[in-house]
């Protein structure tokens, strides 16, 4: 390994460290002691929709940053070609990089990640356009639809994490199945508006599917609902519709439709770090502490 890539990959005392915290924004919290709770282990939460514009990265980005920022030793995935969720946490992700791609043909997550400059407690395995070609580079791959969790087992040997997301690209081809299958959990993000439970049924499918035949312990632990705009009926609508479907997985925690939310990625930024007054940055600190608060039992 390079001098370079020592400098950005995994590197255990930065995980065991006890969770430094940044000081802005966060007023008088100590730098030694996580301001939300630790989980018990590990928890490996998948965001996905095959639903496109549902805030799926925008979501990724901050709930990650939020709970990283609160002392939460956290790692984002980026199993999206497009490699939004790479930029806003501010990972290199040029033609060339090696990330998520080298990690589904047999890499080490370990020696890939970045640390990201949103957070002290936040690390990136970066996205190239490579990741647009994996579904053809696996197929004859034996247990294709494993490669992430195989990658993801060895390194959570090794490092102390408390929290893994996982974005994916909004379709359910293999990328999408390799998340589900190393997943221990389901975040879907619904948007507020016509058509918001759109393509979910096909993803339910699929995740039964998973379950049935891959990954036994994949459950939907979580709904968050996006681009809420609670002036208008139809917002209001939708939110009671989703909430009587997902009745026990629904955040108490809505997330506003928000210029500082849309402006934050242009600036490849959080919305958490790009303005942390603002009411999209406080919903989504918010729904963090609810996601945390699922996971008590854990080191506090």
């Amino acid at each position: 390994m390079t001098a370079a890539a020592r400098r950005i990959a995994y590197d255990r005392p930065e995980f065991d460290d006890g969770g430094s915290v940044e000081p802005d924004d966060l007023e008088n919290v100590s730098r030694e002691t996580p301001t939300l709770p630790r989980p018990a282990e590990t928890r490996i939460i998948v965001v996905a929709n095959q639903k496109g514009g549902v805030g799926k990265t925008t979501t990724v980005v901050n709930l990650a940053t939020a709970l990283a920022k609160c002392g939460l030793r956290t790692v984002v995935i980026d199993l999206d070609p497009q490699g939004n969720a790479s930029t806003a946490l501010g990972a290199e992700h040029a033609e060339g990089m090696q990330g998520t791609y080298e990690v589904l043909n047999g890499g080490n997550i370990a020696d890939l990640l970045q640390r990201s400059p949103e957070a002290s407690n936040l690390w990136v395995l970066p996205a190239t356009i490579d990741l647009a070609g994996a579904e053809i580079s696996l197929v004859n791959t034996l247990a294709r639809e494993s490669q992430l969790l195989h990658a993801l087992r060895k390194f959570l040997l090794q490092a102390a994490v408390d929290y893994v997301f996982i974005d994916c690209p909004p379709s359910l081809g293999l990328l999408t199945v390799n998340a589900l299958v190393a997943a221990k959990e389901i975040l879907i993000p619904i948007q507020c508006e016509y058509y918001a439970l759109e393509g979910v049924t096909q993803l339910l499918r699929t995740i039964e599917l998973v379950t049935n035949s891959m990954n036994a312990g994949l459950s939907l632990s979580t709904v968050l609902l996006t681009m809420y705009d609670s002036r208008t009926k139809l917002s209001n609508e939708v939110a009671a519709e989703v909430r009587k479907y997902f009745p026990l997985q629904t955040l108490e925690a809505t997330i506003p439709r928000s210029v500082r939310v849309a402006e934050a990625p242009s600036f490849g930024q959080s919305v958490i770090n790009y303005q942390f007054s603002s009411a999209g940055a406080q919903a989504y600190l918010a729904a963090a502490r609810e996601i945390a608060s699922q996971g008590i039992g854990g080191q506090q």
